[in-house]
C-alpha cells in the first residue's frame, strides 16, 4: 500500500513536471573497476572494484581510514577518483559532465552521517529541498503532500513535519535524514553509518525499517556500517575494504571462510559471536512464532 501511494504521488510530480528515466533493469546497477583515490602522498584506494546486486542490501564494513565514505562519495560523484570508472544505473558518473548528471542523481538517495539536515529549514522543508531541485515546476501542495508522506513513510509521526532539526532526537534526525533521501523515490540508497549513535532498541528499530523499505520499494542500499548486529540482520551480502581495496565480497557465513587476518578479528571477535548469537535467537524466535501460527 504505501509503495502505490508513493507511486500515485510521483506519477503526480512527473506530470507535472517531466518524465522519469526508465527505471534501471540490469543485474548491477552500481559497478566500480579500478578504483584510485589519493590525496596529495596518501594513497586511500588502489585498483578497487566492486558490483552491487541489484535489489540487495549491501553492507560495507573496514577499518577506520580504509577509504569507506571516500568510496560512496566517489559512487555518487562528490569525490572525483584519480584513475579507474564508475558506472551507476548504467551510466558513467566519471566521465559526465558537472550537468549532465542530474538527471542520474535525482535516481538515488543518501543519507549522510547524523543526517546532514539543513538547521533552519523544517523537516518537512529539508524534505522538500529534492523535489524543488529536480521537479521545480510541480504544485507547492503537491510537494507538501509528498513530503508528509515521506515523513510518515521513515517512521515519524505527522507532527514531526513541522520542527526543526535541533528540537529533534537522534534517531528522529535521522529518520527525518532517511525521509528526504526517499523523497524522489530513488532506485538506490546510500546509507552512512545510519545506526550510529543509536541505542540498541533505536537501531534495532532502523535496520527494520530500511529492510522492509528496500523490499516494499525495491531499492538497492549500499550500506557503510560497523554495527555487526546490523550486518546480521538485514545484510544480503557484506564488502570487507582493507589492503586499499575490496578484499571479498559475499554472505557472512562465506567470509567466515576466508582466513584474511581482518575478517577473521572482526567477525570472530567478542562482538562479532555476539551479534551471531543475537541473530540465531531471533531466527529461530521467529522460526518458533512461523510454526505456532501455523498449527
Amino acid at each position: 500500500m504505501g509503495s502505490q501511494r508513493a507511486g500515485e504521488l510521483m506519477d503526480r510530480a512527473e506530470s507535472e513536471a517531466h518524465s522519469a528515466p526508465p527505471e534501471f533493469t540490469g543485474e548491477f546497477p552500481i559497478v566500480v573497476e579500478g578504483l584510485t583515490n589519493r590525496f596529495g602522498p596518501q594513497v586511500v584506494h588502489e585498483d578497487l572494484s566492486l558490483k552491487v546486486k541489484r535489489g540487495e542490501i549491501l553492507g560495507v564494513v573496514g577499518g577506520s581510514g580504509t577509504g569507506k565514505s571516500v568510496l560512496m562519495r566517489s559512487i555518487i560523484g562528490l569525490q572525483i577518483p584519480s584513475e579507474g570508472s564508475i558506472e551507476v544505473l548504467g551510466d558513467s558518473i566519471t566521465d559526465a559532465e558537472e550537468d549532465s548528471d542530474i538527471d542520474i542523481r535525482s535516481r538515488w538517495g543518501v543519507l549522510f552521517q547524523g543526517g546532514a539536515l539543513f538547521s533552519t529549514l523544517t523537516v518537512a522543508e529539508n524534505v522538500e529541498v529534492p523535489l524543488k531541485q529536480f521537479y521545480p515546476e510541480i504544485s507547492d501542495e503537491l510537494r507538501q503532500e509528498i513530503a508528509r508522506y515521506k515523513v510518515r513513510l521513515s517512521g515519524l509521526p505527522e507532527e514531526a513535519t513541522s520542527k526543526y532539526p535541533s528540537e529533534l532526537s537522534g534517531g528522529m534526525k535521522k529518520r527525518a535524514g532517511l525521509a528526504r533521501a526517499l523523497a524522489l523515490d530513488p532506485e538506490l540508497l546510500f546509507l552512512d553509518e545510519p545506526t550510529a549513535g543509536l541505542d540498541p532498541i533505536g537501531a534495532a528499530a532502523f535496520d527494520r525499517l530500511t529492510r522492509e523499505l528496500a523490499d516494499t520499494l525495491g531499492l538497492t542500499v549500499f550500506l557503510i556500517t560497523h554495527d555487526l548486529d546490523t550486518l546480521y540482520a538485514i545484510c544480503d551480502r557484506v564488502a570487507v575494504l582493507a589492503d586499499k581495496k575490496v578484499i571479498a565480497v559475499g554472505t557472512i557465513p562465506e567470509l567466515l571462510a576466508l582466513d584474511h587476518p581482518w575478517i577473521q578479528v572482526y567477525f570472530n571477535g567478542p562482538r562479532g559471536r555476539a551479534a551471531e548469537e543475537t541473530h540465531t535467537r531471533s531466527m529461530s524466535g521467529a522460526m518458533d512464532k512461523d510454526n505456532k501460527g501455523g498449527a
